[in-house]
């Protein structure tokens, strides 16, 4: 396969949203520029069921170096995602998962990067690879021989270990053969680049460690930017704190999601997250009013995961019901049983989490039917939906009720 060697192409690959590449930048540089066939990889431990927009920066570059006619392989560590990789929090290993469990969940996956990367591409298609293909027939002797590449003094450098011991929490022994596993992976596909973020560099190197003692090969190692916001270096797309925008919202959520984002976050999501060129994102932020700016953004990646007549409706239905007060034109409609109260259809909706939950947003005025407040004594009232019933909750979710 002919490779592209466009020096501009390569020049945005190697700085955009990039926050280090190991051991340097202008090797890389040389290598893609050189004609080389790359086969680079991105591994993943496949957790839960949902990605989120700074997750698929990773995958916007690779597509990037899969169409100038790079290899690239998207390794799914249903092996490596049992032994559980510790955490950034100073807290034991996260749970471990079957393997059951890890592939159920790289199938949605697959399908939310879908919108980024060709995976399935006639003339270079995404490879995808599972570990367990490799780490499970290891023997014991196997693992004795790559540990003996490392010392427990490297190994407990890790931030995260670090931090563990300073702070009294255990640090479990099963938790150093994680970038022990992750590092084989390297070896086991003999790769030229690993693409990661800043929490997995230390497992990266492990990596780059055993493929240069077994195979005398060097391997870069490209490290992405992290989502953060510059004022207060919290994570953008933080479940937790509600902030994250992720893959699988319906075009509505996402949009309203990224419209929540504050000013001073639009650069680095414009930046990482939008196919637009820099000079063009650049002008875009020169408008004297932020919101406008923010709704460009808003449009640009909900259009790159709904395409662009979902994108446009979504934009529609936020101003509607965001600049003139309005409800949407289009709103997902809810079968209500009979008897049911707001706090039910609250619950059984999924609007809330629980009752208490339901309680506590109606007590604050969040909850709202046809544009009205719910006072105390209609909370336990069976509802009458004889005519159009419109529930609201805060500014963005809406619900229509129906029998």
């Amino acid at each position: 396969m002919k490779i592209d060697t466009n020096k501009e192409k390569i020049e945005e690959i190697i700085t955009r949203s990039v926050a280090e590449i190991l051991p340097t930048k202008n090797g890389l540089r040389e290598v893609l520029k050189s004609g080389k066939r790359l086969r680079i990889y991105i591994g993943t431990d496949a957790t839960g069921t949902s990605l989120h927009i700074g997750h698929a920066t990773n995958y916007m570059i690779l597509e990037k170096l899969r169409r100038l006619g790079h290899e690239v392989i998207f390794l799914v560590g249903d092996f490596t995602a049992r032994i559980g990789d510790p955490t950034d929090k100073n807290e034991t290993a996260r749970k471990q998962l079957t393997r059951e469990q890890v592939v159920q969940n790289v199938k949605t996956w697959i399908d939310q990067v879908k919108p980024v990367i060709d995976v399935d591409n006639k003339e270079n298609p995404v490879r995808v690879l599972y570990n367990n293909d490799w780490l499970s027939s290891l023997t014991f002797e196997d693992v004795i021989n790559l540990a003996s590449n490392f010392t427990v003094q490297q190994m407990i450098e890790r931030d995260m270990f670090q931090a563990r011991m300073q702070s009294g929490k255990p640090l479990y022994l099963h938790e150093m053969f994680y970038p022990l596993m992750q590092g084989y992976d390297s070896v086991a596909m003999d790769v030229d680049i690993e693409m990661c973020g800043m929490d997995q560099k230390f497992n990266a190197l492990a990596g780059r460690t055993l493929l240069k003692k077994l195979k005398n090969k060097e391997k870069f190692v490209f490290i992405t930017t992290l989502l953060e916001n510059p004022k207060t270096g919290e994570k953008m797309m933080s479940k937790s704190l509600g902030t994250g925008v992720f893959l699988d919202f319906d075009a509505d959520k996402m949009y309203g999601a990224l419209m929540a984002q504050p000013d001073e976050n639009m650069k680095q999501l414009f930046v990482d997250c939008t196919w637009l060129g820099l000079k063009e994102i650049d002008e875009i932020l020169k408008d004297e009013n932020p919101r406008d700016s923010k709704m460009r953004l808003a449009f640009e990646i909900t259009k790159i995961y709904h395409g662009e007549d979902l994108a446009k409706n979504a934009e529609d239905n936020f101003i509607q019901t965001f600049q003139k007060r309005e409800v949407p034109s289009e709103v997902p409609k809810f079968n209500v049983r009979k008897g049911a109260n707001i706090v039910d259809v609250l619950v059984e909706s999924k609007l809330v989490k629980s009752k208490s939950e339901a309680r506590r947003a109606i007590s604050q005025g969040s909850i709202k039917i046809n544009g009205k407040k719910i006072s105390e004594s209609e909370i336990d009232s069976p509802l009458d939906i004889s005519e159009k019933t419109i529930v609201q909750k805060g500014k963005r979710y809406f619900l229509e009720l129906i029998h």
